[in-house]
């Protein structure tokens, strides 16, 4: 039996293990990174184990580091996870050899089938050793890892050695393994996946499908079980694949193998040997709990015959600190509340929190459980519109939006629906009435009522930034309360306003944080009440969209280059991404304050383009 387990990764992930091994008694010790020193991952953990350095290269990518923090910490066992090391062969070796158990499948079935390259050889199937014209679009790819990095859509021959540069250069970041191979793009798919479970006698379940279509930058954001809109005939072909690729490499533990369905053929695509982030979708259908049963393969337990039946369906959500309008720029600060109401909330952030610059964006995991899809999504969406999430900016509303898109509601949705839908899922709808509750809340808060004077008081005049736009309210203190023009102040105090518009009362409820405010789901930023006399950047100055590091400059960039609208000049790297900056006029650039390895803030001015 294992009494005790170090968890070599962070985040939810490693919040969710914990979880586990709580309610089954199990003792659990948290590895971390500098920046990670006092991460809710440590702090839900009994013991924690620092790892030097804030890169991942440095940290939860050194298995040697983790085999010996485990041999220090005296645990049974090691669970890696998903993403980082949780799919290297090298890794679970050096796990088995330290005498340790180790909570995933073989490391034989790791080498069969972490590599993306080799699982298709497995499947009989080849990547592109040459790429043409007539092979276009192609999708250049990490061999190990997942989670969209290292992912590269290619349209254009001229473009493929610069993408082939940056997928290397990702993947190396992410995994510790720069090889990348080229495949056919297969556009207008769906991304389904089969959920497997493995023990050691021969067993091997499939729990049904996941759709996991949703995507941005070729990871997930919406998944859901089972997949919507697959024949009887479709699924269960999938899941016999699925049970033959587990057989082939004596498969072990939770595994998924992952189609893109097309017309109605399925093309493989690889087999992830870990857990998934989308797992809990397939716990709430088929109610289980798969660590739970992860821990159970790792003891050398049998598997039922047969797996539990399924009921319902089940439908996450990844929320990403993010802004999805702007290119998905990642965003960082303090997390000052998060709160899902009706949703189970996988997450590695708590109230207070503050979210850095050196991993993954996402926040946590939303997931609901109902009767019918359509139940599942209604419900989903609802709980998502009414969360309290104050702090960065986050892709919350673009999900509610998403998960209530006409294509989706009806499961017509496919790849593609991100690069066509983006600019109408992310058009600004601000409340027009959430800077009037966020000024008399104010008010509220800063006035003392009582001893009114029989004269009117002076109007008040008070601004707000809101969506990208800055709106002015005006108000009055009377012998009769707050008044505003238009509006019936029902109620108004420091956390909870009630209006009157046309007849209808409106309840906001309001947070503060300094001079950051949220009416209900609004974000708002309250201005200063004189304006800055300091003038701004140049024209055709690039500001850092994001804090992070420049990775490199564009060849023989300087001073004086003429230079196209749109042209990559620069790339940042954030959270584990690469990002490209490009050059927002055509002109000539004169000023280059970019250099690799330096470290930038957001808005840090990084170059001027001057306009002929």
């Amino acid at each position: 039996m294992i009494d005790s387990v170090l968890v070599a990764n962070r985040g939810e992930i490693a919040c969710r293990i914990v979880r586990t091994c709580r309610e089954l008694g199990i003792r659990t010790v948290a590895v971390h990174s500098d920046a990670d020193a006092d991460a809710l991952h440590t702090r839900v953990a009994d013991a924690a184990v620092r790892l030097p350095g804030s890169a991942s290269v440095d940290t939860y990518l050194r298995g040697d580091l983790i085999v010996r923090a485990a041999l220090a910490a005296g645990v049974d066992a090691v669970h890696p996870g998903y993403g980082f090391l949780s799919e290297n062969a090298g890794f679970a070796r050096a796990v088995l050899d330290a005498g340790l158990t180790w909570i995933g499948p073989p490391p034989e079935a790791i080498e069969a089938m972490a590599s993306k390259t080799c699982a298709k050889k497995l499947m009989g199937l080849e990547p592109l050793a040459t790429v043409t014209a007539d092979d276009l679009p192609v999708l250049v790819k990490a061999a190990a890892g997942g989670g969209g990095r290292g992912m590269r859509v290619v349209r254009d021959l001229a473009g493929l050695d610069a993408e082939l540069t940056a997928a290397r250069a990702e993947a190396l970041a992410a995994f510790g393994d720069d090889e990348v191979f080229v495949e056919p793009y297969v556009e207008g798919g769906r991304h389904v996946e089969v959920q497997v479970l493995a023990d050691t006698h021969g067993t091997v379940w499939t729990l049904g499908t996941r759709d996991c279509t949703l995507q941005r930058r070729h990871q997930k954001v919406i998944e859901e079980a089972p997949a919507p809109g697959l024949t009887p005939e479709l699924s269960g072909s999938l899941q016999e694949m699925a049970r033959r690729a587990a057989k082939a490499v004596d498969y072990a533990g939770a595994g998924t193998v992952e189609f893109l369905v097309a017309d109605g053929r399925a093309h493989f695509l690889e087999m992830n040997t870990r857990l998934q982030v989308e797992h809990p979708v397939t716990e709430a259908v088929f109610g289980i709990d798969l660590v739970a049963l992860q821990i159970r393969v790792a003891e050398g337990a049998a598997l039922d015959s047969e797996p539990p039946g399924a009921r319902g369906h089940a439908v996450e959500a990844r929320l990403y600190a993010e802004d999805p309008a702007c290119g998905w720029a990642p965003q960082t600060g303090t997390l000052h509340r998060l709160a899902v109401p009706g949703a189970r909330l996988d997450t590695g952030y708590t109230d207070g929190d503050t979210i850095g610059v050196h991993y993954d964006p996402m926040l946590a995991k939303a997931v609901v459980h109902a009767p019918t899809r359509a139940e599942a999504v209604r419900k989903l969406a609802g709980a998502l519109e009414r969360a309290e999430i104050h702090g960065p900016a986050t892709n919350r509303d673009l999900l509610v939006r998403s998960l209530r898109h006409e294509e989706f509601t009806a499961a017509r949705m496919d790849t593609g629906f991100y690069d066509r839908h983006l600019t109408a899922l992310t058009e600004p709808a601000p409340d027009p009435y959430a800077p009037l509750a966020a000024a008399l809340a104010d008010a509220h808060g800063r006035s003392r009522f009582g001893g009114w004077r029989n004269l009117p008081s002076q109007e008040q005049v008070k601004r707000y930034l809101m969506a990208g736009e800055e709106y002015e309210v005006r108000y009055r203190h009377t012998r009769e309360g707050l008044t505003a023009d238009g509006v019936r102040v029902v109620h108004a105090d420091a956390r909870l306003v009630i209006l009157e518009v046309a007849g209808v009362r409106r309840k906001f409820g309001v947070s503060r944080y300094g001079d950051q405010v949220y009416v209900g789901v609004t974000a708002l930023t309250a201005l200063p009440r004189f304006r800055d006399p300091a003038p701004d950047h140049a024209p055709g100055s690039l500001l850092a969209p994001m804090p992070g590091t420049v990775v490199r400059v564009a060849e023989d960039l300087a001073v004086g280059s003429a230079v196209q609208a749109g042209e990559p000049l620069l790339w940042l790297e954030a959270m584990k991404m690469e990002h490209k900056i490009t050059a927002p006029v055509t002109g000539t650039l004169t000023a280059l304050h970019a250099t690799p390895g330096r470290q930038v803030e957001v808005g840090t001015l990084l170059a001027v383009v001057q306009a002929p």
